[in-house]
Order: C-alpha cells, then sequence, then structure tokens
C-alpha cells in the first residue's frame, strides 16, 4: 500500500482503539513532510518526479523525512490523549526495543533517538479526541543518496545540529550491528517486542 493508506489506517484505528497498538509498515521511496511544514521549501520537487518518488503531507508535525524499503515505519496507536505521555511511552520502548541488543539508543528532547550521537529514528504525533497516533521511522539500510537530493533543509536547520549535511546527520543499523541479517528480520523483532506492550500487529 502508499504511505497514505497506512497513515488512514491509523486515523481509522485511533476513532476504536481500546488499548495500545503497534503496527509497521514498509513503503516505496516517499518523502513525507509535516503539518506545518511547506513542500516548496523542505522538498525538492523536481528530484521526486524525476525519480518517482511520491511525497505527501501528514497531520503530525515534525519534520521532514524520506523512508523507502530500507526503512522501516512503526506506528502506535493509543486510547490515551495525553499525546505528551503517549510520544515518551513510544520514544522508550523502541530505545529499549534497540539496547536490548546492545545497541547504545538514546531518546533526545527532540523525539528522535540517536546512536553514538547520530540520528537512527525520527517521530512525529497527534492527539485526537478518541487517542494519539505516534509514527516514527527507524533506518536500516535506506538510499542516503536519495534522502540527500529529496529533501532540503534550510542551512539554519543543518547548522542547528552541528552538521552540514543531513547525511552527516543520519545512520543506518545495517552500519552499525549485523544483529539485523535484514530489514524483515528488524521488523519481526520490533514487533515480537512491542506484542509484549500492546499487541503488536502487522499490517
Amino acid at each position: 500500500m502508499s504511505l497514505a493508506e497506512y497513515l488512514q489506517i491509523e486515523q481509522d484505528m485511533v476513532r476504536e482503539v481500546k488499548e495500545p497498538t503497534l503496527f509497521t509498515w514498509i513503503v516505496p521511496p516517499t518523502v513525507i513532510y509535516g503539518r506545518h511544514q511547506s513542500a516548496e521549501v523542505e522538498v525538492n520537487e523536481a528530484y521526486c518526479r524525476e525519480h518517482g518518488i511520491a511525497v505527501v503531507q501528514r497531520k503530525s508535525g515534525g519534520g521532514c523525512v524520506y523512508a523507502d524499503e530500507g526503512n522501516l515505519m512503526i506506528s502506535f496507536v493509543s486510547p490515551d490523549t495525553h499525546s505528551e505521555r503517549v510520544f515518551e511511552q513510544f520514544l522508550t520502548m523502541i530505545a529499549h526495543a534497540l539496547r536490548d541488543k546492545g545497541i547504545p539508543a538514546v531518546t533526545t528532547a527532540h523525539n528522535d533517538i540517536l546512536i553514538d550521537g547520530r540520528k537512527v529514528s525520527g517521530t512525529a504525533c497527534y492527539a485526537t479526541p478518541t487517542g494519539t497516533i505516534v509514527h516514527g521511522t527507524l533506518l536500516y539500510d535506506v538510499n542516503f543518496e536519495a534522502l540527500q537530493n529529496a529533501i532540503t533543509p534550510t542551512k539554519e536547520k543543518l547548522n542547528k545540529h552541528g552538521v552540514a549535511s543531513v547525511r552527516q546527520r543520519v545512520v543506518n543499523l545495517k552500519e552499525i550491528t549485523n544483529t539485523f541479517i535484514n530489514i524483515r528480520a528488524l521488523r519481526a523483532y520490533i514487533e515480537e517486542y512491542g506484542n509484549k506492550f500492546t499487541g503488536a500487529i502487522d499490517a
């Protein structure tokens, strides 16, 4: 399915969800930009058109991200409308899942997950009258050349993080660990780990 279809699943689920539920998904090359962002500013639309990369806006805030078949997308839908609490639950769960495999993952005040100072996961969330949706990326073997060309952050944003490019700021799990032989193994592990807390499902 397309990324837009998975985002619709989240919205459908949050209307009726009775307990926290986690599910994972993988999409073809797609740029996802936040509710308060402009595609004209954040996305290299000409490059995306030329390379068949979809461009989708989500309802949550946060920054612009690139996803492809080397990126695991994780959704966490909770009936709790206290979004900050749900956000913390999600971040803690994913960071602990990685640490339990010996990967030194830490969370940040910007709701990212870092390994040795480099970003391996970005997240965003939004609350509705019936619950909260958190969704995030987990970089396994993402095409960083496409990421670098498809997203166009401002120099101010890069300077804020002390880097010269998007590529310097992010890292693939595949580069730093051989724990997971492929993204399917990572996906199975995250779902199994999440199931201890939420009753995870595979979408």
